[in-house]
């Protein structure tokens, strides 16, 4: 319990002290006032930057309406009081901020910003101009404090007092269930919306608290100095706040409170001795932003770490969590249906994206507690259907029926409210928030108290219980406080399906729970989603045909965003057009065919001894590797191993602790990422990390803009659309709108855009559908005769029949290394080699 309030008792200990430490500077209690005047200011402030993540300019502005508005009050219709002033200014800017943030908060990112400097510019030309209302250039003099405050030493103990009873509100608020959810915000506002938050009306309360809080302390400000001025609403003073804020650390709840009281005693100490105080700070605040981002907290934290105890190593938990441990989901996570007919309908959707029309009149049904899958090859508009069951995109036409309800048209947070839950292909989650923070987020979002204000979110008992019991069964437990953003790819897909379940769904949405998991961990959470579907019934995409065959109750095939088949199991195994577009020829196929090397033995890429540490976690273990030019080298084991960490190394995220990685003779460890880039490495990362927004051809051009260097065969656009011709037809699409399969495409393409000698691949075939699946193996097997491959994969006959050599990974160590062909042929080998 003391840890727990450990800053509000350092708060309290400060305003104590802050009187005696202005008078050994030589500094006056006015000037102690301003210290807790301008925390409050940053305080309420941090509300918006560091909370939420919203980027102010122009929040001076409340405070100088704050000054103002107290300050008129008084002088036209109460003099000579001061209470009845100040609370009618706090409710003036209220109103005002409320009002004000409604219209702003309609934009998000930069334009919320740009729109809340052009507000405060607007009100400084008003209030510097309206001479007859504000004493425009010459300000409001003559405010009054009652006599018995005239005491400097008694108006800052009545100033501490007040600040310290807002800090108390602050603190409840910061742990209430209301401020959790700003904080997800920040974190992930899109996954908050999926849980059923409405984050724009929790955006507005954040402006509006934050607002009034910075509009209070200008209320104390304009009766400490008994003026009132427009230089508080002026850009200059917002940025001073925002400096403020910064340096004394964002993310930490007090961290803006030091950094008003070192930007107070810096500027009163310094402009002492030289009038340009202003530019030596400005130098000092660049110096926080690139080397301290988070402020002089981070500092303090980073000179106490070695006095501090370490944290309990979380691993071994993360390596011996078990999903569904808990059997069968509890009946409070159930939400009993309020109609007889299907859960889910959709009927006659259509969409289009320009020209690509991703949906084409798709209807089909979900029955209750039935498993439902939705499969067929990507492009074939399955991802996107999900979306528009969800509300991410509005329909062109047609209509969706939750529960007898009718759910399109409706925001994601209402169709969540309304029952539907779901995950995402790629895992959206809170990632710097802890597994239990995710979970209790979750599970907050339809409990009753979810819109209180000061209520300790971590102290609601049966919010604890519920969070518990989902931790117990996605198999999180012991690692609750671990970051979600840290887990691995697998602890990560549970997460994401445990928030989904979290919200209590009458249906559940699930989009490649499987992909990237290993063969065990597939099964395991294959087995835990069809025990799920007894209780809670669940529609599921999947690429893994033969697991989706054994589970499944009913299946749904889309190809070319049409429904194929809508029926039964062997209705969808057995039809010729799904087995054509679908199943392609199969990995046993591909993988039996002979596969020509190009190797010419002459070396390309040499790894000796490499160390690489993340933090002081000793990832890389003297790796030794060598690639000759033509050749195709896998790099296996099991996950954690080390593979996507050996990948990364070569490009130089993270820089190697010791050893040495030349290319063609170059010498690269140590080099920045850009540099070892236009020495002629391709890198394509797992997830693909496309640049959003920017179409095939730009995300192309942005490829190849710094890599024409002579380092490694030229590829020009004609050259990579010889491989890839599909991409031809999406020339101009935005990257993010494409299949998974051709999102796989481009990136790869990227990667060899301009002149590549050396491509690294890092799951290149996860969540492909075998059609697209055999076309990209087929691409990499013709590649080889022009660049030579790294490639990391989990789908082991793929991989062994592609490559010429593996190389096998344990803990960051080389276990074994030798020709594929010998994990190809010899079934004990692999075991042994491979553990499986």
């Amino acid at each position: 319990m003391l840890r727990e309030i450990r800053p509000l008792l350092v708060v309290l200990a400060c305003l104590v002290a802050l009187p005696f430490l202005m008078d050994l500077v030589g500094l006056t209690m006015t000037t102690a006032t301003d210290v807790v005047v301008f925390a409050l200011a940053v305080m309420g402030l941090n509300i918006l930057v560091g909370w939420t993540g919203l980027v102010s300019f122009g929040h001076g502005a409340w405070f100088g309406i704050g000054a103002y508005a107290a300050a008129l009050l008084q002088r036209h219709f109460l003099p000579n009081d001061m209470l009845l002033p100040a609370i009618g200014a706090v409710v003036i800017v209220a109103v005002f901020s409320a009002l004000a943030g409604a219209l702003i908060l309609r934009r998000r990112g930069v334009y919320f910003s740009l729109l809340t400097l052009a507000f405060t510019a607007m009100l400084f030309a008003i209030a510097f101009r309206w001479t007859e209302l504000t004493g425009g250039e010459n300000g409001l003099g003559n405010v009054r404090r009652w006599a018995v405050l005239d005491n400097a030493n008694l108006y800052y103990a009545v100033v501490a007092a007040l600040a310290f009873v807002v800090l108390l509100g602050l603190w409840r608020f910061h742990n209430s269930p209301a401020g959790s959810v700003l904080v997800a915000i920040r974190e992930n506002e899109q996954r908050a919306g999926f849980l059923g938050y409405h984050t724009n009306r929790y955006k507005l309360l954040a402006f509006t608290i934050s607002a009034s809080i910075t509009g209070f302390a200008g209320v104390l400000s304009v009766f400490n100095h008994r003026f009132a001025s427009a230089d508080p609403i002026g850009i200059a003073f917002s940025g001073e706040l925002l400096a403020m804020v910064v340096i004394g650390g964002m993310r930490s709840f007090l961290g803006p409170a030091l950094g008003a009281l070192f930007y107070i005693m810096f500027r009163e100490l310094l402009s002492t001795y030289t009038a340009n105080w202003l530019l030596v700070f400005g130098l000092l605040f660049v110096g926080f932003i690139i080397f301290s981002p988070d402020g002089l907290v981070g500092v303090a934290k980073r000179v106490l770490a070695p006095f501090r105890p370490k944290p309990p190593e979380e691993a071994a938990a993360m390596a011996a969590r078990q999903a569904g441990s808990s059997g069968r989901i509890p009946q409070r996570f159930i939400r009993e249906g309020s109609s007889n007919g299907p859960v889910l309908a959709a009927e006659g959707m259509v969409k289009s994206f320009g020209a690509v029309r991703a949906v084409r009149d798709v209807s089909f049904a979900v029955e209750d507690r039935r498993l439902h899958a939705l499969i067929g090859p990507n492009g074939a508009g399955k991802t996107t259907a999900f979306n528009l069951l969800s509300g991410m995109f509005p329909l062109n036409s047609g209509r969706v029926m939750l529960d007898g309800q009718r759910v399109d048209g409706m925001e994601p947070h209402a169709i969540t409210q309304a029952g539907l839950g779901r995950s995402f292909q790629i895992t959206n989650l809170f990632a710097g928030l802890s597994v239990e923070e995710n979970i209790r987020l979750a599970v907050q979002a339809r409990h009753p108290a979810r819109f209180s204000l000061f209520r300790d979110a971590r102290r609601i008992q049966d919010l604890r219980a519920d969070t518990a019991e989902l931790l117990r069964w996605t198999g999180m437990a012991g690692v609750e406080q671990a970051e979600a953003g840290s887990l691995s790819y697998g602890g990560q897909r549970l997460l994401d399906m445990g928030l989904a379940l979290a919200t209590r769904p009458r249906i559940l949405l699930l989009d490649e729970p499987l992909a990237g998991l290993a063969a065990a961990e597939r099964q395991r959470v294959g087995d835990l989603i069809k025990t799920l579907s007894a209780d809670i019934p669940v529609l599921l995409v999947e690429h893994d045909i033969d697991r989706v065959f054994r589970m499944a109750d009913r299946v749904t095939v889309m190809a070319d965003g049409e429904v194929l088949v809508d029926g039964s199991v062997d209705e969808a195994r057995h039809d010729e057009k799904v087995q054509a577009v679908y199943l392609g020829s199969g990995s046993e196929a591909i993988a039996a065919k002979p596969r020509p090397s190009a190797a010419t033995g002459e070396p390309l890429l040499a790894m000796e001894k490499v160390n690489t540490f993340y933090g002081k976690s000793h990832i890389l273990n003297d790796v030794s590797l060598k690639v000759d030019r033509g050749e195709i080298v896998a790099l296996l084991g099991r996950n954690g191993a080390g593979k996507s960490t050996l990948l990364k190394t070569l490009m130089g995220t993270p820089r190697p602790a010791s050893g040495s990685i030349t290319l063609a003779g170059q010498q690269l460890a140590g080099l920045s990422t850009d540099r070892i880039a236009r020495s002629g490495i391709g890198y394509v990362p797992q997830g693909r990390a496309l640049f959003a927004g920017m179409t095939v051809a730009e995300n192309l051009g942005l490829g190849r803009l710094k890599r024409i260097t002579g380092a490694g065969m030229h590829w020009e656009e004609e050259r990579i659309l010889q491989f890839f011709p599909r991409l031809r037809e999406r020339w101009n699409v935005a990257a993010d709108r494409l299949s998974g399969g051709e999102q796989q495409m481009v990136a790869v393409a990227r990667a060899l855009s301009g002149d590549t000698r050396l491509l690294l691949l890092d799951e290149p075939f996860e969540g492909l559908s075998p059609a697209v699946t055999e076309e990209l193996f087929e691409t990499f097997d013709q590649l080889r005769q022009e660049v030579s491959i790294i490639i990391v994969d989990h789908h082991l006959d793929l991989a062994l029949a592609l490559s010429d050599r593996t190389v096998a990974l344990e803990r960051g160590t080389v276990q074994w290394t030798g020709a594929s062909r010998l994990l190809r042929e010899d079934q004990e080998l692999r075991r042994k080699v491979l553990w499986l």
